[in-house]
């Protein structure tokens, strides 16, 4: 998260950190300049989906897996307003994809072919920006034309 609200502080745009307590983990970073804490994940999940416009998911731990899994339940199930979500980092993600293909599409058939564009890889920053910008630009906010080095799955 410092590195967003690094990005969102130096742009001069808000830098929002939603923080959990817990008894391990830091004190918020230095670049939020609107900071929020909670005590459970759902409703610092709830925050995250509520306000966004998309989402970049860049690597991290089961965390990040949380939140990202979230979000695409809540987009697959109409519980949240669609909006892009782009996994950073092809050499990163790219195992996920192909088991989630490969085991809950394939093999067992819990998800459907339509579940799969819910998401997108990407691997520069200025693809990621341009899909967001892009589809909030649209006016059907649907049928995003990806742009080169971006693959959909």
């Amino acid at each position: 998260m410092e590195a967003a609200n690094k990005g969102a502080s130096e742009a001069d745009g808000k830098s929002i950190g939603l923080n959990i307590d817990l008894p391990m983990e830091q004190v918020p970073n230095e670049y939020q300049n609107i900071s929020l804490d909670f005590r459970y994940f759902f409703v610092r999940k709830v925050m995250f989906l509520k306000y966004a416009h998309g989402f970049i998911v860049f690597p991290g731990g089961f965390g990040t897996m949380d939140e990202f899994f979230e979000s695409l339940v809540l987009i697959q199930t109409l519980k949240q307003a669609t909006f892009p979500v782009i996994l950073m980092g092809s050499d990163y993600w790219a195992g996920l994809v192909e088991w989630i293909k490969a085991k809950m599409l394939g093999e067992h058939k819990y998800i459907s072919p339509d579940d799969m564009d819910v998401f997108i890889m990407a691997d520069d920053v200025q693809t990621a920006v341009k899909i967001i910008k892009d589809f909030k630009e649209s006016p059907s906010r649907s049928g995003i034309d990806l742009p080169s080095g971006m693959r959909k799955m």
